[in-house]
C-alpha cells in the first residue's frame, strides 16, 4: 500500500538543520546573542504566561505599534511572523508560482532557496566578489520570470554587507513588478556610516520590503518573532496568507518590552563588536583567514573541506561547536558565533591548539 504523495518539488527539499550543540561546552553555531535577552522581555514573558488559555491577538496591534512608533514608520505597514523565516515563506506563497525564479547572492541564506522550492521556483545565485554582493552579477542575471530578489545585508554566513548607495543601485536595475526583500536581521550590529536597513526605501518604493527579526539583538530567538515593513499592498498580501494566530501571545509580550531596552542593546552591540576586534586578528595570527564581519559570528577559511572537517573534530573533542558551511557551498570554512568572553577564551585556546596539532 502507497500514501499520499507529496509534490516532486517538496520532496526535492533539503530540510534546513539548525546549528547543532554538545551535552556540554559551548554552542557557537547558531549566532545566538551570548548574553541571552533582557531581563523586562522575561518580566513580560512571565506575566503574559498566567493567561495561555487565551488566543494571541492575531494582528499583533500592540507591537505593530510600538514598532512603529519606535522608527517612526506607519504601523499598518507592519506586519509579524514567527521570525523573519515565515515572512519569506508567506511571501512565496503570495508571489511565487511554478516556473518564476527567485534571485540572491552566491551565498544567500538557505532559507531563500526554501522559499523557492516550496513554490516550485528556481532560484537564480549571483557570484559573489570576495565573499560579498556584487550588484552587476545579479542585475545580469535578471530575467522576464524573475518574481523576487532576497538582498541579505548584512549577509549570513559570510558578515559581509554592500553599502546603501549599492542597495539603491540594485533596487534602480529592477523592474516595478519585482519585489526586493532587504532582510536586516543584524541590522542592528552595523556601525559603519555607508550603511542602511532600506527602512526608507520601504518606506518610499511600491516593490521593496524591509525585515527584521527579535532573534538576534534581542536574543529572543527561542521565542520565534520577526517583521516586515513595506507597502500596503505587500503588507496585504502577506496578511491574506497568514495564519490567523501565527504569533504566540507570549512572544508578542516578550519582544514588546525587549523593543526599547536600548541598554540591553548597546551592551550587547558592545560586547560583539568588542570581541569581533579581538578574535578576528588573534585566529587570523594562528594562520587562518578570516573573513571581515559587521555581524555577530565570523567565517573562517580552513583551506581546504579536509582541514575544515579536522577542525571540527578537534573543537568538538574541547567542547566547541562551530557551524558547518557544506550547505553554503563553502566547504572549506566554518562559521564561529560570537560567545560570552569565557567561551571565546576558550576558542581561542582551541584554535592555537589545533594550528600547532595540524
Amino acid at each position: 500500500m502507497t500514501g499520499p504523495k507529496p509534490l516532486s518539488n517538496i520532496l526535492a527539499i533539503t530540510p534546513y538543520k539548525g546549528g547543532q550543540k554538545l551535552d556540554h561546552g559551548w554552542k557557537l553555531s547558531s549566532n545566538e546573542n551570548p548574553l541571552g535577552c533582557s531581563d523586562k522581555a522575561v518580566e513580560a514573558l512571565t506575566k503574559a504566561a498566567q493567561h495561555l488559555e487565551l488566543y494571541p491577538d492575531g494582528s499583533a496591534f500592540a507591537l505593530r505599534q510600538a514598532i512603529g512608533a519606535k522608527y517612526d514608520i506607519d504601523p499598518d505597514r507592519i506586519v509579524c511572523g514567527a521570525g523573519s523565516d515565515e515572512i519569506f515563506q508567506l511571501l512565496g506563497r503570495a508571489y511565487l508560482q511554478p516556473g518564476d525564479e527567485v534571485l540572491q547572492s552566491a551565498h544567500g541564506f538557505l532559507v531563500y532557496s526554501l522559499v523557492a522550492q516550496q513554490a516550485g521556483a528556481t532560484l537564480i545565485s549571483a557570484p559573489e566578489k570576495d565573499l560579498r554582493t556584487d550588484v552587476d552579477a545579479m542585475l545580469e542575471r535578471v530575467t522576464d520570470k524573475t518574481k523576487i530578489v532576497f538582498l541579505a545585508n548584512p549577509n549570513n554566513p559570510t558578515g559581509s554587507y554592500i553599502p546603501y548607495s549599492e542597495v539603491k543601485r540594485l533596487h534602480a536595475g529592477l523592474r516595478e513588478d519585482i519585489l526586493l526583500v532587504l532582510d536586516g536581521a543584524y541590522a542592528e550590529y552595523v556601525q559603519q556610516d555607508d550603511y542602511d536597513d532600506g527602512m526608507k526605501m520601504a518606506r518610499d518604493y511600491p516593490n521593496v520590503l524591509m525585515t527584521r527579526t527579535f532573534s538576534k539583538i534581542h536574543g529572543l530567538a527561542g521565542l520565534r518573532l520577526g517583521w516586515a515593513y513595506g507597502p500596503e499592498s505587500i503588507i496585504d498580501a502577506v496578511h491574506r496568507v497568514r495564519g490567523p494566530f501565527n504569533v504566540t501571545s507570549v512572544a508578542q509580550a516578550a519582544c514588546l518590552a525587549a523593543l526599547n531596552d536600548d541598554a540591553f542593546v548597546a551592551k550587547s552591540v558592545a560586547h560583539n563588536n568588542g570581541e569581533l576586534d579581538r578574535l578576528k586578528p588573534a585566529v587570523e595570527e594562528m594562520g587562518f583567514k578570516v573573513f571581515p564581519s559587521v555581524a555577530n559570528f565570523l567565517l573562517i577559511d580552513f583551506g581546504s573541506e579536509k582541514r575544515a572537517e579536522e577542525a571540527d573534530v578537534f573543537l568538538r573533542s574541547k567542547g566547541i561547536v562551530i557551524r558547518d558551511m557544506k550547505a553554503y557551498g563553502l566547504a572549506h570554512c566554518m562559521r564561529l558565533s560570537i560567545g560570552t568572553t569565557e567561551a571565546n577564551d576558550d576558542v581561542l585556546a582551541a584554535f592555537n591548539d589545533f594550528a600547532k596539532a595540524s
